[in-house]
């Protein structure tokens, strides 16, 4: 059956400007790092990303190393675009990345020209797509000149590959390194992709949002610390099927009598906000202004609709809930 999208999709909806561009980005965005690869059920993958665009999400987050496998995301993503959602094209901000291992030998990983330039066409390829509305580099390398990694990003945008281009896993100081070089080349530089949430506060250690403020926009990934800040480990149990229970590398395999307090204590201000904790933890990011979007992901639908509840909520932090917060967290 032909998809028909919501008619007051983005009605709900609230959108931020991506730094000093004229983009605007849903205040909530959904990655597909996880449950759109192979082993994903093409029914609820579909009914995920439908339902999201129904409600205001226009941002699609990718990479060529999600799935797993690497590449099978945007796999999954194309063919659903072309099964339901490509006709809504311009209505969607589709992103990817490259800067992670994707083929063996020098030329598939990091920030090369080589591999950025030969990445984009493959990410292409896998998608259906002519091009994407931002392409990032996934991370900063070491060994490349910034300014030939910023290059390949600039000649994809001359190129129509990319419409913006942006970076992730920057900090501030070669954020602003990067920017510059990008705006030397005319090329519109919008996002910086980072790991920021009440539990994981590197970003502002960094100064990053200072840095950037009104030049990048920030877009937060991990806003949940990986399960987390969610119900599920409030008992300290790893439940059965969660991501984590797959996963012995995610954090939660972390898990102390010290976290667990901690959880709770956050749980009891969520409620007293009359939030569960993770809608708290997304009000917790969207609180600042700067931050442009926050990048969700879903299992189901229902995880989906839970996590916008929290740009529904139209209460303020108090100064003594920002207190307790980061008594507990900082």
């Amino acid at each position: 059956m032909s998809y028909k999208p919501n008619r007051n999709r983005y009605e709900e909806m609230k959108y931020r400007f991506a730094g000093s561009s004229g983009l605007k980005v849903p205040e909530l965005s959904l990655g597909l790092w996880h449950n759109f690869g192979t082993e994903a059920d093409h029914s609820v993958a579909t009914k995920i990303l439908c339902s999201a665009f129904d409600h205001g999400i226009t941002h699609f987050d990718l990479a060529n190393n999600y799935g797993p496998a690497p590449g099978s995301a945007e796999s999954r993503f194309g063919k659903i675009l072309k099964e339901q959602l490509g006709s809504y094209r311009d209505e969607l901000l589709i992103s990817t990345k490259a800067g992670y291992t994707m083929w063996p030998g020098p030329y598939g990983d990091f920030g090369s020209r080589k591999y950025l330039l030969a990445s984009c066409d493959q990410s292409l390829k896998r998608m259906g797509l002519e091009y994407v509305d931002i392409f990032y580099h996934h991370r900063p390398d070491p060994n490349t000149p910034l300014k030939e990694t910023m290059g390949a990003l600039a000649t994809l945008v001359s190129q129509g590959k990319a419409l913006y281009v942006g970076i992730s896993n920057y900090h501030a100081k070669d954020a602003m390194k990067a920017k510059a070089l990008l705006d030397e080349m005319g090329c519109p530089c919008v996002l910086n992709q980072v790991r920021y949430s009440i539990l994981d506060r590197w970003t502002e250690e960094d100064n990053l949002l200072d840095a950037m403020d009104d030049k990048i926009g920030m877009i937060c990934f991990s806003p949940l610390a990986q399960g987390l800040l969610t119900s599920r480990y409030l008992k300290g149990e790893v439940p059965s099927g969660s991501r984590a229970s797959r996963n012995t590398s995610l954090q939660t395999k972390n898990i102390t009598p010290e976290l667990l307090e901690k959880l709770n204590n956050l749980n009891q201000i969520a409620n007293a906000r009359s939030q569960t904790l993770s809608e708290m933890a997304i009000s917790w990011l969207l609180k600042d202004e700067r931050v442009t979007s926050v990048l969700i992901g879903a299992s189901s639908v229902a995880q989906l609709e839970e996590n916008l509840k929290a740009i529904k909520a139209d209460r303020p932090f108090s100064d003594e809930e920002l207190v307790a917060i980061d008594k507990l967290t900082t």
